[in-house]
């Protein structure tokens, strides 16, 4: 550790469960913190802070923090001057017990910058209260730390246990009360004098969770910004040897055009000049300012880079040294140090072994990358973490004359990842399309946050490199069994993100949905002069999705005139969507006639450039020059027409981009209103029941549970005598079912733990005693028959990556074993429900047999919706199985349900912003 990194306590204790409805946890004593207190975040201006709670030992530096504040700032923190703080004020401030009063700082390098806190109040009638302050440094304000703070203070307090934050602030401050209002949440505001007196709910809301995901985008985007959009470069390990990785790096740089100046860092001894332009020693010897620094140096020299860049102010660092997480455990432990470093420093870091980034933009024209060919530019996004695929990634897309606007190359994807790139390209209106090389998720369940944002307005296209990449990194098995690559892609494509298998599929992809429209339907017409290949692209477009309408054969000798006539017809067309155009003709003719005449019926249609065309025109790969829109420079621009070399590749091209838009075309997700539902009543009894640990709720507290969310159980009773049984049946009314409870007996084939259709108290009674001693359960429960119907089952599974996750299918361990299955993330949208229902190869059988009414599907959606909102509104749910219940024409029977319950898991995606 350098003197400049955080100061960090020794020894924190790290504290997994810190206690619930204001039990306070257990801690090891003075300075030992909950450990999942400290996180790095990203101020508004993209730079990182690190916050961690307060401990005796940061006395020195909090009064060089204090004496460093202004006057004018001292005043509205502390209601007076207040030059100096003394002796036992520090010492009050400094040594807290991290449950009634807790006090957080923000760090950069080894200053503080901003300080928050809470203190319980002991008012009677306040039990669950805390006063709230902070006070950040004069020269970072406006970064917004103030509400960084507070959602972290926020988070601290909820877990020991406060429901309400109290506030005194200057009736001349109205800054920070803004802080508390712009933050989400519901504030109420008493003037008294010259003081205002401000109180506010602290539990999360969806308009504080907005605010924070907003907050977070915005963060992030800023801080990619400074990475894609610097001002000045340097280049940091740059060497006169064309042979090596600086040279590269800086011979890129410069042969791209870079706007801003580039300057080279070689290191004592070295030329005082690189490529002729002037080296300097250190970063710090630059005369001006450097926004961005792409090292390439040993492992061994980073401290020292790190240091000066500190001192220099530069914001990212991208690093293509390789020597860190690739190499095993020893190389990751530098690699984690190395990411504590930067980010101590308020640095990003692309990489290490990464192979750079790239801006298209003409303003920018950044080339900061190994590459030697790099696309033009274009309208779309690439993200990918290999540096050597990533040569060849680029290199392919310039051969298809695909344009990018902008790509990275994480590497070791250590620091920055696809989330914070995905955060920058929603809002970056020179990218159009985002295609994500993906070998690994940080943070799966953010994607997903944030993919389903982005792909509102932007397609997102992921082609994964293998089993597991669609989960953390290191995750090997979920709670609930080994990891399965089909949840994760069901999950992501409930995010809107189409999901390929290759490299070819993703630019065959891009291509289509970079230059062409969006389609509005599925109906396609194909126009061609061979009808053996227009039948391959008929063939591929039916099975994957579209409506092939029209099928029109030029013959192999068709002038370029009847090329034209036909392509403008089936453009014209209303009952036409698409098109595909197959053109290979058998002999040598002049092609430039035929792509002109293609290019005319695609301008001189009636609504130009409102359907799509794709084609395989002479089975050239990418935008053949002849069916360009030029752009400046040449380059490729809307309305392009794709070709593909193989006409199947053509059509599922085309399928992939009318998936998109008919997703995109679905309603933007409503708030599901729900009646019937009393979810503080189940919280309670949840929490009250739960006791210290993991427990399966019995059959009458699951019921219970279910009854205040409106899901009703199939009548039944819990009876452990032969009366109590014959008693149960009589009340219900025959027939009724007699059954063991026990996940032993649950779900088998044979059904031997049930006695079904008993039509008397002679052979409940019967049934009773037979299965005690099958099974040995002392209780067992009878239950009213239910109508007849489908078995189908739901289940809600805890997934580490992406939370409760959502699975429909038939009832039984055949189907299970078969994974038919259907899943979706928490929570459920009303579309998403009918997906659950719908996508099981079985489902079908839900239309009900030859002269039976089809069963009640919509009675499902709201029985999915409402287990979706009570795992949502109750997190210490940790599993729900509601299995068998039987779908009919009449609605649904819910016949079983089993609930465990247990402490809230912390999740990657939930609280306090933090970088991963």
């Amino acid at each position: 550790m350098t003197d400049t990194q955080t100061p960090e306590p020794e020894e924190p204790t790290a504290v997994e469960d810190p206690g619930r409805d204001g039990e306070p946890p257990e801690f090891g004593g003075a300075g030992k913190y909950p450990r999942h207190w400290a996180a790095d975040v990203l101020a508004s201006d993209g730079g990182v802070v690190h916050l961690r709670p307060i401990t005796p030992a940061d006395a020195d530096a909090l009064v060089r923090f204090h004496e460093g504040l202004s006057e004018r700032t001292r005043y509205l923190r502390y209601f007076g001057p207040t030059p100096t703080l003394p002796p036992r004020e520090v010492v009050r401030m400094t040594t807290v017990d991290y449950r009634n009063r807790v006090a957080l700082l923000a760090w950069l390098g080894d200053e503080v910058i901003a300080m928050g806190l809470y203190e319980g109040l002991g008012e009677t009638g306040k039990p669950y209260s805390a006063e709230v302050a902070f006070v950040v440094a004069d020269g970072h304000q406006g970064r917004g730390l103030g509400p960084i703070l507070l959602e972290h203070l926020a988070g601290a307090a909820a877990e020991n246990g406060f429901v309400k934050f109290e506030a005194e602030v200057l009736s001349e401050n109205p800054n920070m009360v803004a802080v508390f209002r712009d933050a989400g949440y519901q504030v109420s505001r008493a003037f008294d004098g010259s003081t205002v007196h401000v109180e506010f709910e602290i539990d999360p809301t969806d308009a504080l969770t907005s605010v924070r995901n907003a907050r977070e985008r915005a963060s992030e985007a800023r801080s990619i910004a400074n990475l894609l959009r610097p001002q000045s470069v340097a280049v940091i390990g740059a060497s006169s040897d064309p042979k090596k990785v600086g040279h590269v790096l800086l011979a890129n740089a410069i042969a791209a055009g870079f706007t801003g100046p580039v300057y080279p860092v070689n290191g004592p001894g070295q030329t005082r000049s690189v490529r002729g332009i002037r080296a300097y020693e250190r970063v710090i010897d630059i005369p001006d300012p450097v926004d961005l620094a792409v090292v390439a140096v040993p492992a061994s020299g980073m401290t020292e880079v790190l240091d000066d860049c500190l001192v220099k102010g530069v914001k990212t660092l991208v690093v293509v040294s390789a020597g860190f997480g690739e190499l095993g455990d020893e190389g990751l432990a530098a690699e984690r140090a190395l990411v504590q470093q930067v980010r101590a420093h308020g640095m990003r870091l692309v990489g290490p072994n990464a192979l750079g980034v790239v801006n298209n933009a003409p303003e920018i024209a950044l080339n900061a990358t190994l590459a030697p060919r790099i696309p033009g530019p274009g309208r779309v996004g690439f993200f990918c973490q290999s540096g050597a695929l990533g040569i060849a990634i680029l290199d392919h897309a310039a051969r298809r004359r695909l344009g990018l606007s902008t790509f990275v190359s994480a590497g070791n994807r250590a620091d920055v990842s696809g989330n914070d790139v995905l955060q920058y390209w929603d809002t970056d209106e020179a990218t159009d399309v985002v295609l994500l090389y993906l070998e690994s998720f940080g943070n799966p369940r953010k994607f997903g946050r944030i993919a389903r944002r982005v792909t509102r307005n932007k397609p997102v296209v992921a082609i994964k490199s293998g089993r597991g990449a669609m989960t953390r990194v290191g995750e090997q098995k979920e709670r609930f069994g080994a990891v399965d690559d089909r949840i994760a892609q069901m999950v992501l494509a409930q995010a809107g993100v189409l999901q390929v298998d290759t490299l070819s599929d993703l630019f065959d992809a891009a291509t289509v949905l970079a230059y062409q429209p969006l389609p509005v339907g599925p109906r396609t017409a194909i126009v061609g002069n061979s009808s053996v290949i227009a039948s391959l692209a008929a063939h591929t477009a039916r099975s994957s999705g579209l409506d092939v309408v029209s099928m029109v054969d030029l013959g192999p000798a068709a002038p370029q005139e009847e090329l034209t006539a036909a392509v403008s017809e089936v453009l014209d067309d209303p009952g036409v969507h698409a098109v595909i155009v197959v053109f290979v003709p058998p002999v040598a003719v002049d092609t430039a006639e035929y792509s002109r005449a293609l290019m005319t019926a695609a301008a001189e249609c009636a609504e130009p450039g409102t359907k799509p065309i794709v084609t395989t025109f002479l089975a050239v790969e990418g935008i053949p020059i002849g069916l360009s829109v030029a752009g400046p420079g040449g380059v490729p621009t809307r309305g392009s027409i794709p070709s593909y070399p193989t006409p199947e590749r053509a059509a599922h091209a085309l399928a992939l981009s009318w998936r998109y838009s008919e997703w995109r075309a679905r309603p933007d997700a409503a708030e599901v209103e729900l009646s019937g539902i009393s979810a503080e009543h189940a919280r309670s009894f949840v929490r009250e029941v739960m006791g210290d640990g993991t427990r399966e709720l019995s059959a009458v507290e699951a019921a219970t549970v279910l009854n205040w969310f409106g899901i009703d159980l199939v009548d039944f009773r819990e009876v452990h005598t032969l009366h109590e049984a014959s008693a149960a049946a009589r009340e219900f009314g025959f027939p009724v079912v007699v059954k063991a409870a026990g996940a032993d007996w649950v779900g088998r084939l044979d059904r031997e733990g049930a006695r079904l259709d008993l039509s008397d108290a002679t052979a409940v009674i019967t049934a009773f005693a037979e299965l005690q001693a099958l099974t040995g359960e002392s209780a067992l429960l009878v239950q009213k028959m239910a109508p007849k119907g489908l078995g189908v089952c739901i289940n809600v599974i805890e997934s580490e990556s992406f939370g409760p996750i959502v699975s429909f299918g038939l009832s039984g361990r055949l189907f299970e074993s078969l994974g038919d299955r259907s899943y979706r993330a928490v929570p459920l949208t009303i579309e998403d429900a009918r997906d659950l229902v719908a996508e099981p190869r079985s489902a079908e059988l839900l239309g009900g047999r030859v002269g039976e009414r089809p069963a009640d599907v919509e009675a499902l959606i709201d029985l999915l919706l409402r287990v979706s909102a009570l795992v949502e509104q109750i997190p210490e749910i940790r599993g729900v199985s509601l299995d068998p219940i039987l779908s009919s024409a009449e609605g649904t029977s819910v016949l079983a349900a089993r609930i465990t319950v247990g402490p809230v898991p912390t999740l990657a995606d939930t609280g306090p912003r933090r970088l991963g």
